[in-house]
């Protein structure tokens, strides 16, 4: 999936914590903003309440449900920057994703 697809199905499944704005920094390969403020997901950076900085490799690995996201966690490959309670409501949303 190239990052293009990722955000269009983000939009399409409403991958997005209510009335916050978390950023996925994927590095080189840019970011992803899921603004629930504005219920829009799109490649804008910009301000956060909570930025979730992983690797685009290890973020397919996720997806693929190859790499567990707390494993990804406690091993340094994802890193959570502001409020991690979004972070967390982040995961049941990401779920949708799989369906």
């Amino acid at each position: 999936m190239t990052k293009q697809e990722l955000v269009a199905k983000m939009q399409e499944s409403n991958a997005w914590v209510d009335g916050k704005k978390v950023k996925m920094d994927f590095g080189d390969k840019g970011v992803v903003m899921l603004n629930g403020v504005d219920k829009q997901v799109s490649e804008d950076d910009g301000d956060a309440d909570t930025t979730i900085k992983v690797a685009w490799d290890d973020w397919q690995a996720m997806a693929d449900g190859q790499l567990d996201g707390m494993t990804a966690f406690m091993t340094g490959k994802l890193k959570v920057e502001g409020d991690m309670s979004n972070a967390m409501q982040l995961q049941g949303v990401l779920a949708k994703l799989k369906g």
